[in-house]
This record gives structure tokens, sequence and C-alpha cells, in this order.
């Protein structure tokens, strides 16, 4: 049970790692200063959703997401949410495949042997299915936790632990609902595929506790370590260089490396609810829906994403709120549904 519970911890964990938030840009665009209880409710409100969904997917053993859809959301929303989601899915994952590319441009390596070194990792991923998956979040994730948090525990080391939490201060709370919906639609796609997967209901408490637990524990430092560096944060791309500038340049092209696999685990979690959504049409092995997914993705690479974005993430942000409070209370809907009559 607990090895199984960390396993899918992993894939949560690695899910919700992304090039952005790896790279501390969506942190530093939802938080910043007067948002230590922001990140705390940002945890709970993880834990609660990563905890719905697996008890739901659990119950219903699904393969993919349609089940867990239509149970939160009814049937006449699920159509709709079902196209956002294969939309949502593919627009990412295209996107992270293209930052793959340019990201092994920092090691000389052209953009678009790097798209396809990216691609062709994500189909020999699925030759093991859903195991590979698991399997990949399992090593590169802890590799990926391990060296974030030293590199900002020793920045906070250098700079004598300038953390503080003034519960006075604390004005940026809202935006704890936000930045859990943002990350909603992953979740939802990737955690459904698992549900026939999970055995015992422990595995669900251990997976959303310890999900929770350690995502708020990184964003708290994360963001009090880029407030040090708040001055700074603005002339760089990518926040977390402004915490490595005073860093061996070895350690710039680790946390480099690390980017990458944040990316690559961000490609492998979107393609994962694609192929288990599309089996169902299909009917082909996971690695053969991926192979035709990528040659469908890698020529739309070269097209500028910046329009597609400005369209879709707003709307995005609006259904992702919907669905985030249709998680949340259906814990209270559901004890009112099972309640006898009287």
């Amino acid at each position: 049970m607990w090895l199984a519970g960390f396993k899918w911890m992993f894939l949560i964990i690695g899910t919700i790692i992304g090039a952005g938030y790896a790279s501390g840009r969506e942190l530093w665009e939802f938080f910043g200063s007067e948002s230590g209880l922001a990140i705390v409710l940002f945890a709970i409100l993880f834990f609660i959703c990563c905890n719905v969904l697996m008890t739901i997917s659990y119950e219903q053993k699904s393969g993919h997401y349609l089940p867990v859809l239509r149970e939160l959301m009814g049937r006449r929303l699920t159509g709709l949410y079902d196209g956002m989601i294969i939309l949502y899915l593919f627009s990412v994952t295209v996107i992270m495949i293209a930052g793959g590319g340019a990201t092994l441009e920092v090691l000389h390596i052209p953009y678009w042997y790097g798209v396809l070194i990216i691609s062709g990792l994500l189909v020999m991923l699925f030759i093991w299915g859903i195991s590979g998956m698991t399997s990949m979040n399992a090593v590169i994730i802890p590799v990926l936790i391990v060296f974030l948090v030293g590199t900002l525990i020793t920045f906070q080391w250098t700079t004598g632990f300038e953390i503080t939490f003034n519960l006075e201060a604390q004005h940026n709370w809202p935006t704890a609902f936000t930045f859990t919906a943002l990350n909603i639609l992953p979740l939802v796609a990737v955690l459904a595929a698992v549900g026939s997967k999970i055995r015992h209901p422990g595995e669900i408490w251990i997976a959303s506790g310890g999900s929770a637990l350690i995502m708020g524990i990184i964003s708290f430092l994360y963001n009090e370590s880029l407030l040090v560096v708040a001055h700074e944060v603005m002339l760089y791309e990518i926040p977390l260089f402004a915490i490595l500038k005073h860093y061996p340049y070895f350690m710039v092209l680790v946390m480099s490396g690390l980017l990458w696999a944040a990316i690559y685990t961000t490609a492998a979690s979107g393609m994962l609810g694609l192929c288990t959504r599309l089996r169902e049409y299909m009917g082909l092995p996971y690695w053969l829906i991926s192979l035709i997914l990528a040659l469908a993705m890698v020529p739309l690479t070269t097209i500028g994403f910046s329009t597609l974005i400005s369209i879709l993430y707003p709307l995005y942000g609006v259904l992702n709120l919907y669905i985030l409070a249709a998680i949340l209370l259906y814990p209270i809907l559901n004890k009112f549904d099972e309640a006898p009559l009287r």
C-alpha cells in the first residue's frame, strides 16, 4: 500500500511540477509578498482535490477521465469539458515539446533535433503503458525535488533564512483558489486514468496527503527565496536563474537539465491523458496512439502559440474555477445524497 501510494504521489507531483512551476514563473505570477497563508490554503485545497478525484476514480475503476467528469459535472456538461480537456492536453503537450526542443539548444543541440528527441522519448515511454509513466516519475521526480529543495535551502542558508510569516499581512489569500484551479484539468486527466490501478483506499490518503505536503513546502520555500531577489526577478525570463546567479555555472547546467525533465514529465502527463481517452475509440496500444499524436504535434511546434494561449487560458481559467468548485462541493453534496430520509 505504501509503495503504491508513493507511486501515485510522484505521478501527481510530476503532473504539477512542469516547466512553469520548476522555473519559478508560475509561483511568482500568482504569489509573491503576503502569500504565506495563500500557499497554506493552496496545500489544503490541493489535498482535497487529489483526494476527491482519486476516490471517484477508485470507486468508478476508471481508465480515463470521462466517468470522473460525468460524476462531477453531470451528463450535460461532460461533453463540453471532454472537448476542452482534449484541446487543453493537446495544446499543452505541443507547447512542452516545443519547449523541450528550445531548452536543449543550451547544449548546442539544434531545435528540431531537440523536438525529435523529446517526442521519441515520449513514444518510448508508452511502450510500457501506464506503468512506464509511473516508473519514470518515481525516478525523475525525487531527483527533481532533492535538487530543487537543496538549491533553495542552500540559498536561504547563505541569506540568513529571512523567512517571515505575519498573519496580519496576508491579503493575497484568494490567489490560492486561482492557483489550484490552474492545475485542475491535468489532475483530472491523469488521476482518472489510474482509477482501475488503485488497489486500496489507503493509497489515496498517502498520495494526496504526501503530494499536498511536499507541494506546500516547496511552494513556500521557493516563494520566500524569490522574495529575497524580488528586485532582480523581472530581469530574468526564468526566475530560478535569479537565485542561481551566484552559483557555479555547473549548477546552472544541472538545473537547466532538471527544467528539461520537468518539461518532459508535463508532456508525458498530457500524453497519458490523451492516450487513455483516445484508446476507447482507437483500440490501439498506448505507444502507437502516442506515436500518432506525436506525428500530429511536431509540425505544430512551428506555430506561434501566443495567440492561442491568450484566447484559451482565460477561458480555461473560468472553466477550471467551475470544476474546482464542483470538486470541493462533491464530498458535501455526496454526503447529503447518501443520507437516509427521515
